[in-house]
C-alpha cells in the first residue's frame, strides 16, 4: 500500500489537551466500523505517547502498529515544516502492514498555532480542552480556525475549572465561522462517536475513486 492511498488523520493540539486520550477512544470505533488503522505519535525524546497507546489499545490494535516518532526538537515541526520523519514511518508501518488503510498522526506543540502539512493529513483534528479555559477559543490561532474539526475536550472538568461550557462552544462556532465543532469527553466516550462520524465522512471524499 502507498502513502498516497492511505487516508491519513493528523491529530493535533497543546500539550495535554487529550489528543492520545481522542486516539486511544476512536481507534477502537474505527476497528468496529471495519476500518485497518495505525498511529503515529511524535515526542521530541521519548517514546512515551507511542507506549501509552500500545497499552490502552492492547487487545484492540496489535502493538506493532503503533509507531513512535522521536523528532528532536518541537513535535510541529515534524508535522507541519518538515514532516520527512513521519513520512519515513508511515512508508515502514506499510510495509510491515500492508493492509492499512487509515493512519492517524499525533503531534503537540506550538500551541495554537499548530498546524499539519497536506502531506501527512488528509483531514486535520484540532484538540483544545475545558482547563485551558473559555477563552481558548477567542485566541484563535489557525489550529482553532482552520483546522477541518475542532474538539473541545474534557468537558466533564468544566466545572470544576471555572469554564462555561456554553460559552466555549458558542465561541468556537463564531470563529469558525461554522465549521463543525464536537464536545468531547475520551474517557467516556461521550462525543467520540461523532468525531468518527467526521472523520469517516470525510474519508469518502477524499479518497473517492476518480471517475
Amino acid at each position: 500500500m502507498e502513502l498516497e492511498q492511505v487516508y491519513k488523520i493528523g491529530v493535533g493540539g497543546p500539550v495535554g489537551s487529550g489528543k492520545t486520550a481522542l486516539i486511544e477512544a476512536l481507534v477502537p470505533v474505527l476497528v468496529a466500523r471495519g476500518s485497518r488503522p495505525g498511529v503515529i505519535t511524535n515526542d521530541i525524546y521519548t517514546q512515551e505517547g507511542a507506549e501509552h497507546v500500545r497499552r490502552t489499545l492492547a487487545g484492540t490494535l496489535d502493538a506493532d502498529r503503533v509507531v513512535g516518532v522521536e523528532t528532536g526538537s518541537c513535535p510541529h515541526t515534524a508535522v507541519r515544516d518538515d514532516p520527512t520523519m513521519n513520512l519515513a514511518a508511515a512508508a515502514e508501518l506499510l510495509d510491515r502492514f500492508p493492509d492499512i488503510d487509515v493512519l492517524l498522526f499525533e503531534s503537540g506543540g506550538d500551541n495554537l498555532t499548530l498546524t499539519f502539512s497536506p502531506l501527512p493529513a488528509d483531514v486535520y483534528v484540532f484538540v483544545l480542552d475545558t482547563a485551558e479555559g473559555e477563552k481558548m477559543p477567542r485566541k484563535r490561532g489557525p489550529g482553532t480556525t482552520e483546522s477541518d474539526l475542532l474538539v473541545i475536550n474534557k468537558i466533564d472538568i468544566a466545572p470544576y475549572v471555572r469554564t462555561d461550557l456554553t460559552v466555549m462552544e458558542r465561541d468556537a462556532r463564531a470563529v469558525r465561522r461554522g465549521g463543525p465543532v464536537v464536545l468531547t469527553d475520551c474517557l467516556t466516550g461521550t462525543g467520540v462517536t461523532a468525531v468518527a462520524d467526521f472523520v469517516l465522512e470525510h474519508k469518502e471524499t477524499v479518497c473517492s475513486p476518480v471517475p
